[in-house]
């Protein structure tokens, strides 16, 4: 590149500063080199691979208990005891039997603690989750003949008596009741959706959940939160309503709900009534007085326990037809291998549930390792996840992820690693092994409660989008969007539509650059936006425009060029075109000024300038662009040839190492770095390229008198 005027001078003379030539490898020569890195075996690598793997290996034998162990020993103790009623409460929305939610709480906080490289996140169920497990299965216990999942009155729903009864009539596997066909398309789901999770972990695909943004999953938890408080209105009013299937679900259970109001249970409604009550007004006075409670009230398990009391001395379901927990066995079920067939049938339903229990878990996991100061892999964490699926898959298991209310307790409460999980586990295993019998009792209607409180976080987020909208409109379109779909369409349906319009809000943002046109600012080598500042000095006979924030590509390069030929007044293609037409003696005039061309953000800088050539140099910064594709580089190849044709020079400015990289191969530069080609169009610095350009006037105009 051309030294410029302003570079430093040492000893008198300028200093030429040049790249390094890069070192030339070919692609075989690459993956040549990957290959043996990848295959040679040694007891050092073999142990950081294990430890890459199984970071508990790494951090176990650093670990400081005097420092660390009360903390993790305190939030392991509260977060298991909010894991038991949750679990309980959860299995309402998968359409499983309790027992299962607590084998997914013990293995998932088993498996994260050994392979998760977050020391505070909380993995276990998610109510959005079990919202789209349920779903699955109860469509397929439809198809297989079945009736709706958990939907009899008593403790028999739960039994074997029921099960065998379906059976017998014919319905479904002969093999297999309904709770045990329910639990095998949960455990297939899962395997699934964690075999996707650990592949995407194998492939280094941790970015994709990047694509998700936090207005798309604010949107979306916003859309299933009230999909899930409309799921549970039945449980809370104890009417005995169809679970709908398909598009229109939230509004269709609607319907129902107004049709069967009046066979609402009184029982029921009177103690939901009691409970919300109670659970909200704990919540809140948590909120006010979280600075002072060192450890989180156990609101929910004492509603539980002294709603089980009550329900059992009283017994509401015998005397009031209330519908209860019934019977929930101890101890563990022998393993199975999930359902081959029934894992070819869930293929398509396990890709959402994979991609968002990534995006929420890799999002957590790194929200909280900033605001704590480490690191976490994003692939990692994928494995972590998707083992935390797979594995306990056949230990009649379903679909877990990085859960933010259990995570911010576990937060507060001094968590410092993930030993608080094996604590957590070891409460879980506790009432596995004993104390789950003593909830048979408890009512349904106690647990939707639960549930519906534990929504309180993510309904609240709508509070959130009129701030979104002043922000950026386009965010808080794909907040609306996302919502309502998953409302008035399904949860499926509102994931796969936020996706789509974040795509397209991104899309639409690099489709159409703001390019604006600089002047200097009085006699330093600092240039600003001419419509933005007033006092700035254009330079005559130069136009220095500023490329927009983004790549140049093929779906730019048109609105590229009209916000180009806008600032500096001159359709430079038409032009040259014209100046062929007449002849070599013809120039720029008025006929090829821009005109009737809507501009955009473009117009209003333009106006700054006649709409005539006059100029003899255009100067474009490029520090704002990110990357050239092939139809970037040939339509800077092009605006050369038609400035050129006009006696207008070309200059760039600020490249990048990337963007030089790509001129150079798209043959716009020379093949050698630091040719004359490169040196006479690219120059480091906006004010050096208009320096030459002016210099390169005057050395012209000084031939031209001399001619």
């Amino acid at each position: 590149m051309e030294v410029s005027p302003e570079c430093p001078r040492r000893g008198g003379g300028p200093v030429l500063v040049r790249r390094r030539p890069p070192v030339p490898l070919g692609l075989r020569e690459t993956l040549k080199a990957r290959l043996w890195r990848s295959c040679t075996c040694s007891t050092r690598g073999t142990w950081a691979w294990v430890q890459d793997l199984l970071p508990a290996t790494r951090w176990l034998r650093q670990y400081q208990p005097r420092e660390a162990l009360a903390g993790d020993v305190m939030s392991g103790l509260v977060i298991g005891i909010i894991l038991v009623p949750q679990a309980i409460a959860y299995s309402l929305l998968a359409g499983l039997q309790p027992i299962y939610s607590l084998y997914t709480s013990f293995f998932a906080n088993l498996i994260y603690f050994v392979m998760g490289t977050s020391r505070h996140v909380s993995v276990g169920i998610f109510s959005l989750l079990c919202l789209m497990v349920g779903q699955v299965v109860d469509r397929e216990l439809l198809l297989a003949g079945f009736g709706p999942a958990q939907d009899a009155p008593g403790p028999a729903a739960n039994g074997s008596a029921a099960n065998a009864s379906t059976s017998a009539a014919g319905l479904g596997p002969p093999d297999c009741g309904q709770d045990c066909y329910a639990i095998r398309v949960a455990t297939a789901l899962t395997l699934v959706a964690g075999i996707y999770q650990v592949l995407m972990g194998i492939l280094r695909l941790g970015f994709v959940s990047a694509y998700l943004s936090q207005p798309l999953l604010d949107g979306f938890a916003m859309g299933a939160s009230v999909t899930i408080l409309t799921s549970q209105l039945r449980h809370l009013l104890g009417v005995q309503i169809p679970r709908h299937q398909g598009l229109g679900m939230v509004v269709s259970t609607w319907l129902s709900l107004l049709r069967s109001i009046g066979q609402a249970n009184l029982c029921d409604v009177l103690t939901s009534a009691t409970c919300l009550v109670v659970l909200l007004a704990a919540k809140e006075l948590a909120d006010r007085c979280r600075h002072r409670l060192k450890v989180p009230l156990p609101t929910e398990l004492l509603v539980i326990v002294t709603a089980t009391l009550v329900s059992h001395y009283g017994q509401f379901h015998e005397r009031f037809g209330s519908s209860v927990a019934g019977d929930i066995p101890t101890g563990f079920v022998a393993p199975r291998v999930p359902d081959p067939g029934l894992m070819w049938r869930v293929v398509l339903d396990a890709v959402p549930l994979a991609l968002v229990a990534s995006a929420f878990s890799i999002s957590l996991a790194e929200m909280f390792a900033r605001s704590h100061g480490y690191s976490v892999r994003a692939n990692q964490e994928l494995l972590a996840v998707g083992c935390c699926n797979v594995l306990p898959a056949f230990f009649h298991c379903y679909v877990t992820s990085a859960a933010l209310s259990k995570t911010l307790v576990k937060t507060a409460t001094g968590c410092r690693t993930q030993l608080s999980s094996v604590v957590s586990a070891a409460v879980v295993l506790l009432v596995l092994l004993a104390l789950a019998p003593l909830f048979r009792d408890l009512q349904r209607c106690v647990l939707a409660c639960v549930i519906v409180v534990s929504l309180r976080g993510a309904l609240r987020k709508v509070r959130d989008v009129p701030q979104l909208w002043r922000l950026s409109p386009a965010d808080a379109l794909v907040w609306v969007a996302t919502a309502a779909t998953c409302v008035l369409l399904s949860v499926e349906a509102g994931l796969l539509a936020g996706l789509v319009l974040s795509l397209l809000s991104l899309a639409g943002r690099t489709q159409r650059p703001r390019a604006v046109l600089l002047a200097q600012i009085g006699d330093t080598g600092f240039y600003e936006d001419a419509a933005e500042f007033e006092g700035l000095v254009p330079e005559p006979g130069v136009r220095v425009c500023s490329a927009s924030r983004g790549p140049l590509y093929y779906a730019n390069k048109d609105f590229f060029l009209r916000s180009l030929y806008g600032l500096t007044g001159l359709d430079a293609g038409q032009a040259a075109a014209r100046r062929k037409e007449r002849g070599p003696g013809a120039g720029a005039g008025e006929g090829d000024a821009v005109g009737g061309v809507d501009l955009g953000p473009a117009g209003s800088s333009a106006a700054l300038i006649p709409r005539r050539g006059g100029f003899h140099a255009v100067v474009i910064d490029c520090a704002p662009l990110l990357f050239l594709d092939a139809a970037g580089v040939a339509t800077l190849r092009d605006l050369r040839r038609d400035y050129g044709a006009l006696d207008i020079t070309l200059l760039l400015a600020c490249c990048s190492p990337l963007v030089r990289d790509t001129l150079r191969r798209g043959g716009f530069l020379g093949d050698d770095p630091g040719d004359a080609a490169e040196e006479a169009q690219l120059f480091h610095s906006v004010h050096g390229a208009v320096q030459v350009a002016r210099a390169r006037r005057r050395e012209a105009a000084a031939t031209d008198s001399t001619l």
